[in-house]
């Protein structure tokens, strides 16, 4: 998204400006063609209540976006009013209590950056200029979120403007049902958040990576001991492994093991990822690097740098899966050698979340996760380049228990994100609190 320092003004359809600031809405460089009738850049809270109740006036539905991250477009509709909230992007910490009021515009990095300042730690997302409303929304798969939970557990409050324009609080104790839908309901909430009120944890001491490299050859070895490996990983390591034809280091096809760590200690950290340097295929391996210190703030800007590049066209699809790895070992196979040129990369995470969650609308995870990334650039690109993550993960669907809304693209291959019953439930909190159907509902998905 490309955010300006200028005030926000209300952009109508036709206008000379408007395709330029719809497309700037999103980090994505596809423009999807689908066009909506009016932007509304708010500046402030106020200008959000307005631009509601005149929704509600002229039988408008609502997109909504803040940080413009999602890989599929999805506040961008045809019709309707587009808010950009990008501009309420406001950080308020109160260290002596451990908590922050953020507006939706904030970035990951600007809320990290703050909170460095006063030693103070909160899950934000992977790359630096996720906004912080939409991943808050959608659940939250952050920095050490398998160590302290998803981002959305975090969330203690929100100030939300209904379908009708009113501004309520909602938190355990008032209006706690809302908190249930805030917490997972992602772009299919039903109310435009203008504040979050979060919980922050005290920062970890160490915080660093552990990296192998293997050439793609490998593949197989390499995706059978890591699904392996996984299950005894320490919960403040993100393993993960990632397909990239530029794989650091080598510059080729190759996979790429990393693992974060974000631990109390360095030797508590040495040991976690132990296991890296004492596996049975390191003699395989391209190179090994020892764990060395890296501050978040750089492997946010080193993701978004060499992973999830500005002006690329971007598909992602995404799913969940409990099964071993090894009977799908063919399936990445294939996908490695179809992988189109980079930026597009390939992660397979280990997840292994905790046998219970707090009860909200985020409901939907596993043992591992598999997500492709597309991203394409310049005009070189084939029909299958622009296919591959969403046909792959079709191929693989009866393997999947699910997808994740922060990779998923629900107007290509709609798929499970939430637990049945509460899918359920969320759809009638939706038409209580929105039953004109004023927001706009999950892509390719009918109410």
């Amino acid at each position: 998204m490309k955010r300006t320092a200028g005030r926000g003004v209300v952009i109508d359809k036709g206008t000379p400006d408007f395709v330029t600031a719809l497309l700037g809405t999103s980090f994505n460089a596809q423009d999807p063609g689908r066009r909506p009738d009016q932007i509304v850049q708010a500046n402030d809270v106020e200008e959000v209540i307005g631009a509601v109740k005149r929704a509600r006036d002229e039988g408008l539905a609502i997109g909504i976006c803040s940080g413009g991250h999602s890989w599929a477009q999805n506040h961008i509709r045809d019709g309707g009013m587009l808010v950009d909230l990008s501009r309420l992007n406001s950080i308020a910490i109160n260290a002596g209590q451990g908590t922050a009021v953020i507006g939706p515009g904030c970035l990951a990095g600007e809320l990290n950056a703050a909170l460095v300042k006063h030693k103070l730690f909160f899950p934000v997302a992977h790359a630096y200029t996720v906004g912080m409303g939409g991943f808050l929304l959608q659940g939250g798969f952050g920095w050490s979120s398998r160590a302290c939970g998803v981002a959305c557990q975090s969330v203690i409050g929100i100030d939300v403007v209904l379908a009708d324009g009113t501004l309520v609080h909602a938190s355990e104790t008032e209006n706690a049902e809302l908190l249930w839908a805030a917490r997972g309901a992602g772009p299919g909430f039903f109310g435009i958040v203008v504040r979050f009120h979060l919980r922050l944890q005290p920062r970890p001491k160490f915080v660093g990576m552990k990296a192998q490299v293997f050439r793609i050859r490998h593949l197989e070895a390499v995706m059978a001991w890591a699904d392996r490996a996984g299950p005894d990983v320490a919960p403040f390591v993100e393993f993960q492994l990632v397909f990239d034809r530029k794989a650091m280091g080598i510059f080729a096809h190759g996979i790429q093991v990393l693992a974060p760590v974000l631990a109390s200690s360095w030797r508590e950290a040495r040991a976690a990822v132990d296991f890296i340097d004492k596996s049975p295929i390191r003699k395989l391996a391209s190179f090994t690097l020892p764990l060395l210190p890296v501050s978040l703030d750089m492997m946010m800007k080193g993701g978004e740098r060499t992973l999830f590049l500005p002006n690329t066209r971007w598909t992602a699809d995404s799913m969940w899966m409990n099964m071993p790895i090894d009977p799908l070992l063919p399936a990445l196979r294939h996908i490695a050698d179809t992988q189109p040129a980079s930026p597009s990369h390939a992660l397979w995470l280990n997840w292994n979340g905790p046998a219970e969650r707090p009860d909200m609308a985020f409901s939907l995870e596993a043992r591992s996760y598999l997500a492709l990334y597309g991203g394409l650039r310049g005009k070189t690109a084939t029909p299958a380049d622009e296919s591959w993550a969403t046909d792959h993960m079709q191929a693989l669907q009866a393997h999947s228990v699910g997808i994740q809304l922060a990779d998923e693209n629900l107007g290509r291959r709609p798929m499970p994100f939430m637990a049945p019953a509460n899918l359920k439930r969320l759809d009638a909190l939706r038409a209580k609190f929105d039953p004109e159907g004023r927001f706009n509902p999950y892509m390719g998905r009918v109410l």
